[in-house]
């Protein structure tokens, strides 16, 4: 090809490339909220989220936090922003929006909520407390989301404990509390099982020590009783089977042993 008829070719391509440019910008996604007011955003962002529109609700709850700052509304679209997450299986960019909330926003009058939600993901991040009931290995399951949860709603009864959520947030402690017991005591019996006996009581202590008043703790003592005898030692088997019979007279294990693997999972305590 001559120079003449390169150079010819330049402004056909530039034309091409011209052409592409303008034709990518026509199809760039148009805002539609450009004209929306605050409220109007908030409330189409309400309707999603009411109507299970999670994915759309936070978008929406986004901007509105940019064209409300510094406003009430502002803040209302972080907390729902939050639930949205939540509701919509984003567990961690809830907490995260719950976090930066509470720290731009520590006099809010919402902040009893924000603690509150934070405690709700949390809880119901798959913490594990039932793995059991999947087979899965015990001792491989992290129980940070069950302790960072108790942890929230501590905060939450601590600093409100006239708030409207505080009574819910103590029955879940407390439902946390007996999990987390629950939790180590299953992982001894699961040691027990597999004949690692020291393991199973080290474990078992572990309940002993951290936990008080807890169902969880009468198959505690009862599977040190039994670790103790397996491994022969019989004077720390003796001593343990009498503050067990003392602690619990009237104790099943005593008289029939280890409940069935069949039991319904309700039946752990």
């Amino acid at each position: 090809m001559t120079l003449r008829a390169k150079l010819s070719v330049v402004p056909v391509l530039l034309l091409v490339s011209l052409g592409a440019l303008v034709s990518g910008c026509s199809t760039t996604t148009k805002d539609e909220t450009a004209g929306w007011s605050p409220n109007k955003i908030y409330a189409e962002a309400k309707d999603n989220m009411d109507s299970g529109g999670y994915d759309k609700a936070v978008p929406l709850f986004e901007k509105l936090e940019g064209r409300a700052a510094g406003t009430p509304l502002a803040q209302q679209a972080q907390i729902d922003k939050a639930y949205a997450q939540y509701k919509g299986g984003e567990q961690a960019q809830a907490i995260a929006t719950l976090d930066r909330f509470m720290k731009l926003h520590p006099a809010s009058p919402a902040m009893d909520y924000a603690l509150y939600l934070k405690g709700l993901v949390n809880f119901n991040d798959d913490l594990g407390l039932f793995s059991f009931l999947t087979r899965q290995d015990l001792s491989e399951r992290d129980q940070k989301a069950a302790k960072d949860s108790f942890e929230s709603f501590k905060e939450l009864a601590t600093r409100f404990p006239d708030s409207r959520y505080t009574p819910d947030a103590r029955q879940r402690m407390t439902y946390i509390v007996n999990s987390l017991a629950a939790y180590e005591v299953h992982v001894a019996r699961y040691y027990y099982t597999r004949g690692a006996y020291v393991a199973a009581i080290n474990r078992s202590e572990v309940a002993l020590r951290d936990y008080r008043d807890v169902p969880a703790l009468e198959e505690a003592l009862y599977i040190m009783v039994k670790s103790y005898d397996a491994l022969g030692m019989t004077q720390l088997r003796d001593d343990t089977n009498r503050v067990m019979e003392k602690s619990y007279p009237k104790s099943t294990y005593l008289s029939r042993g280890f409940k069935s693997s069949s039991d319904p999972w309700w039946k752990i305590w």
